[in-house]
């Protein structure tokens, strides 16, 4: 997640911060209190928790902007900070707002933090029938099982991304409904959007922020706009510019479903990129709108502290913020039926909210996913051994990590773009291929001190490593394996980009898979692209056509891992007890898995990533087959194998026993 937005605090936003820092350990903390808008056909019950108002005023609204409001009511003072109005009538499909008084001065309009639903731009917010947005057979609507979390494959990407290129062949680029359509061809008769998807193999779709989100403007969405979205608005709403009517509140609602039942259907399961470490505006956000300060960490001189490098940080570890992140994420679970959540930095969060976020999910959905970014982008006031961090996933047993040893011990540092790694043939770096393929685990044969990063595991069970080598942050793979190696030519290029996510896909973690890196993504050499134009960022589904061998190359290797079991063991002590590293030298890497490790039907599997630019020779003992050379894959084995493998250049070699 990158810096998108820079934030100029006022002298009298800095003034009332120390004021009111010191005082939010005073606040009532009212954890088990339903802050919801309650709804019924005969009466709706607005509540607010605003600890400091005066006063705390509802309105109502026919449209979800260009309207003024036709009625107002002043809430009631409650106990522990908590205004309430119990409203007898109807009213569905009615908009409000809130508006607080603090210190004699009236805030800012506000849809309010627990807002299910919003209009256009998320300004007011929206009573609403949610069962009436159920699509058909919502009741018995369910994502895939997955026993552990390294039996997923991973796809990350943006929604427009899929679909907004012409040759998407797409009825409705750039949607929700457009993500799902099946059936959409593009140039040569190939399959585009799902069935793309489908084709490929993948388990989860990762889909960049569909939270409501500040960048784009939704009342013009025929002028291109573009943004990644890590700019929260209203956390518990979709995002109303990949609807087809972003001023009807409903509408996102009901379509959002009907994207995750479309893609239930099909067994592919949606995890959320969330990021509750910030919000896109500071002064202005819903937040300080009900809680001035309160929701936010501070420096001692009263300034907004900024680890997400967005303009502020939230304070997790607050009571009232704590209870809103539980409450969403179990709201999104059991609204949406969504399967998984991504933590935007994750290490700005404080470890036991972590672990409470996991409990409360899982105990909704056993099979839903959690994992995160175990870093912050600047520093934090909260003291580091309290942060979900990396090195501190011990303490996480439900979660998993970004392993950017791996990542960058493949292809180099996202941060130096001639940095090169294993596949790009930099020295020094099989120690951390080794790293990445036991899934950052403690193992006898590794030399910690020779890790990139991290000079110690980090990951109690392999599956706590998110294994990856590109995402939507910096250069996509094949942009950065040609801008740090200008001298190799395509065909060279492709060959380390193959290699580089078939040890993605062989090694013990949880593979994540960039968004078309199965046909040579570009982003014409751009790192950041967070608000760049869809010619950008979008899937251009000509490379499918143009890289034909490169996309089967993808699909063999997901098949490879989806067939084998012993690719992705649940435990720490099954990959010691079977997995054991036999060569390590410059440019190789060969390990073997045995004894039908996972209950795999290939009793010995044998792995060599060779990352030289020639053909080695392997020397084996007794009778094996041929799984996979280069671009051929055989899982039947018709090739036996005596005495001498050849491995050739730039490519992953697997030969099995049964």
């Amino acid at each position: 997640m990158k810096q998108f937005f820079v934030f100029i605090m006022s002298i009298t936003l800095l003034g009332s911060c120390k004021k009111q820092n010191a005082d939010f350990n005073s606040y009532p903390t009212p954890v088990n209190e339903n802050l919801w808008t309650n709804y019924s056909k005969e009466s709706t019950l607005f509540k607010l928790w605003s600890p400091s108002a005066e006063e705390v005023t509802l309105r109502l609204f026919k449209t979800g902007n260009d309207s003024n409001s036709f009625e107002t009511f002043s809430l009631e003072s409650a106990k522990s900070g908590i205004w309430q109005k119990d409203v007898t009538k109807d009213l569905d499909g009615i908009y409000y707002t809130y508006q607080v008084k603090i210190n004699g001065r009236w805030l800012e309009e506000t849809p309010g933090m627990y807002a299910k639903a919003v209009g256009v731009n998320g300004n007011r917010a929206m009573v609403l029938d949610l069962n009436a947005t159920n699509p058909d057979k919502w009741v018995k609507d369910k994502g895939p099982e997955v026993s552990h979390l390294n039996k997923a494959i991973i796809y990350e990407l943006h929604i427009r991304d899929l679909t907004i290129h012409p040759e998407s062949g797409s009825s409705l680029p750039g949607s929700y409904l457009g993500l799902v359509e099946e059936g959409t061809k593009g140039t040569d008769n190939i399959s585009t959007g799902i069935d793309h998807l489908k084709e490929l193999g993948i388990t989860h779709v990762h889909l960049l922020p569909t939270f409501d989100h500040y960048s784009i403007d939704e009342t013009n969405l025929d002028t291109p706009q573009y943004n990644w979205g890590y700019d929260p608005h209203n956390y518990n709403v979709p995002e109303g510019s990949f609807s087809s009517d972003p001023f009807n509140a409903a509408v996102r609602i009901k379509e959002f479903k009907q994207m995750v039942k479309a893609f239930h259907d099909n067994d592919i399961g949606i995890i959320l990129d969330v990021a509750y470490n910030h919000t896109g505006k500071t002064e202005e956000a819903n937040f300080n709108q009900e809680a001035p300060g309160y929701y936010y960490r501070h420096w001692q001189d009263g300034t907004y502290a900024d680890a997400a490098a967005c303009g502020n940080e939230t304070a997790s570890e607050r009571a009232m913020m704590q209870k809103f992140i539980l409450e969403s994420v179990t709201y999104w679970t059991k609204e949406y039926h969504v399967d998984g959540f991504r933590i935007d930095l994750m290490g700005i969060h404080d470890i036991t909210t972590m672990n409470k976020i996991s409990d409360a999910v899982k105990k909704i959905n056993p099979d839903v996913l959690i994992y995160g970014e175990g870093w912050t982008a600047k520093d934090s006031p909260l003291p580091k051994e309290k942060r979900a961090l990396k090195k501190h996933m011990k303490q996480l047993p439900q979660i998993a990590a970004f392993s950017d040893d791996i990542r960058d011990g493949i292809k180099g540092s996202v941060f130096e773009d001639e940095s090169t790694g294993f596949v790009s043939g930099a020295k020094n770096t099989e120690e951390s291929i080794k790293f990445g393929v036991v899934g950052a685990i403690q193992h006898p044969q590794l030399d910690y001190e020779k890790v990139n990063y991290s000079d110690a595991p980090w990951a109690l069970e392999p599956w706590q490593s998110i294994n990856y080598v590109s995402c939507h942050d910096n250069h996509t793979l094949f942009d950065k394996l040609k801008i740090s190696k200008p001298k190799a030519d395509t065909e060279e290029l492709i060959a380390m980009g193959k290699l580089a996510n078939a040890i993605v896909l062989t090694s013990q973690g949880t593979p994540f898979l960039h968004a078309g890196v199965e046909m040579l993504r570009t982003k014409n050499g751009e790192h950041n692209s967070y608000n760049l134009p869809d010619s950008i960022n979008q899937i251009n589904w000509n490379w499918k056509t143009e890289h034909k061998e490169v996309f089967e190359y993808y699909k063999n290797l997901i098949s490879l891992r989806k067939a084998h079991p012993a690719f992705y063991m649940k435990n720490a002590a099954d990959v010691v007890n079977n997995l054991y590293f036999q060569t390590v030298k410059d440019g190789i890497v060969t390990y073997t898995i045995e004894d039908n490790a996972n209950n795999d039907d290939w009793k010995n599997i044998l792995v060599i990533y060779n990352a030289n630019n020639k053909t080695i020779f392997h020397e084996i003992k007794g009778t094996w087959q041929e799984g996979v050379s280069g671009d051929n894959f055989d899982l039947e084995g018709k090739r036996t194998l005596k005495n001498k493998i050849e491995v050739p250049a730039l490519s992953m070699y697997i030969a099995f026993q049964k």
